[in-house]
């Protein structure tokens, strides 16, 4: 889940984004499959489809841990592998999750890998959130993208959701072009049905529907 621009971008959220508040103590699997890998409103598979699968780890103290890995296409059978480790809890009536996630791309070129700590807060069906990049193996000298962004969940009918986020990605180096992105999901059963543009400019910023399947089961 890289960025846009001079890398090859690699979503946990859709991704894999990992739940804020962890009732019990379970490990867990997922399986997905999507029509074109985005993140954070950028194409990861150029523009062909992507299966993905993960293994999570949830303590019933709020602490979990996983990995997640994806095709990226089929160029020197590069693919993406993420590692992730946080805390959930709940602060009054808001849930909060924090965390460091390693994203890496083990076959091909290694200066993709970069890593990031992230935050976010939801009330209700409402989340915020934040992550910084820690580290990049490509620089050292612009290593503080920070990424923000809100969504929104609504439960339009039973088993029916619209969900609705904006992002923008703040980039610290300056040969980089800053953007926001949108998105707009309908999610039916295990099936979302997504509408994701941003505001770069060329193919970066074409919109793009895409249609996604995704699993979990416990193990």
């Amino acid at each position: 889940m890289k960025k846009a621009n001079a890398l090859l971008v690699g979503t946990i959220l859709a991704a894999s984004t990992v739940a804020s508040s962890v009732a019990v103590a379970e490990l867990s699997g997922n399986i997905g499959f999507t029509s074109n890998y985005l993140w954070r409103g950028v194409d990861q598979s150029g523009g062909d489809s992507a299966i993905s699968g993960g293994l999570d780890y949830a303590h019933d103290s709020g602490i979990y841990a996983g990995t997640w890995v994806s095709s990226i296409g089929s160029e020197d059978g590069q693919y993406e592998q993420d590692w992730y480790a946080g805390y959930g809890f709940d602060a009054g009536p808001v849930g909060m999750d924090v965390g460091y996630i390693m994203y890496t791309y083990p076959v091909g070129d290694a200066t993709l890998d970069f890593d990031e700590a992230y935050v976010s807060a939801s009330y209700e069906m409402v989340t915020f959130g934040a992550a910084l990049t820690m580290d990049k193996e490509a620089t050292t000298q612009y290593e503080d993208d920070l990424y923000i962004y809100a969504s929104a969940d609504f439960e339009i009918k039973e088993g029916l959701g619209l969900g609705v986020t904006i992002g923008d990605y703040d980039l610290d180096d300056p040969a980089s072009t800053d953007y926001t992105h949108y998105q707009v999901s309908l999610s039916k059963d295990d099936f979302t049905f997504a509408y994701d543009a941003t505001d770069l400019d060329g193919a970066d910023g074409d919109a793009r529907f895409t249609v996604s399947y995704s699993k979990s089961f416990d193990l």
